[in-house]
Parts: structure tokens; C-alpha cells; sequence
């Protein structure tokens, strides 16, 4: 099995979604970054307003839309915590 990166997306009255993904994408006050198990520490400001992207084994991807907040890669993981995160609405093709 892969590496797998664990991921948490917590509101700050909730956690929005908790579980594995081969990576995560999220736009920073500094620009996009794509988080992938083993990346180094970091901590950035999340852009106001923006998505971010979860993107799960098997191809399936998550997208919320997030509010203010955070973003913190450790050792375990990589946690976003926005002010406030929704479930994006699917694009219609």
C-alpha cells in the first residue's frame, strides 16, 4: 500500500472531516501548495476565501470551501483549521 497522508479539516466549532489521502491541496497567503506524505513541517495562513482539495485513494477528490484559518504540517499529518469549511458544490457539466 501506498503512503498515505492523514488528513484533518476542523471549523472551529467542528471537525468537517477526518481520514487518509495520498495528498492535499490548499492555496496559502504565499500561493498553492501540494502536501504529500513526508512533507516537512510547516505552518501557513490559508488565502480568504478558497478550496481545499483532498485527494483520497482511488482517485475521489473532496473539495471544501474554507474561510480564514490555518494550515499545519507535522510528522502525523496535515490539519486545516478554517474559520469555517463546507463541502464544495460539484461543478454541473
Amino acid at each position: 500500500m501506498a503512503n498515505q497522508l492523514h488528513v484533518e479539516v476542523v471549523a472551529v466549532e467542528e471537525k468537517v472531516w477526518a481520514g487518509e489521502a495520498e495528498m492535499l491541496v490548499a492555496r496559502t497567503t504565499e500561493g498553492e501548495i501540494g502536501v504529500l506524505p513526508g512533507h516537512s513541517p510547516l505552518l501557513g495562513l490559508l488565502k480568504e476565501p478558497s478550496q481545499v482539495r483532498v485527494k483520497l485513494a482511488g482517485g475521489e477528490q473532496l473539495t471544501y470551501d474554507v474561510a480564514g484559518g490555518f494550515l499545519s504540517i507535522d510528522a502525523n499529518g496535515v490539519t486545516v483549521l478554517a474559520e469555517s469549511a463546507t463541502p464544495a458544490t460539484p461543478e454541473q457539466h
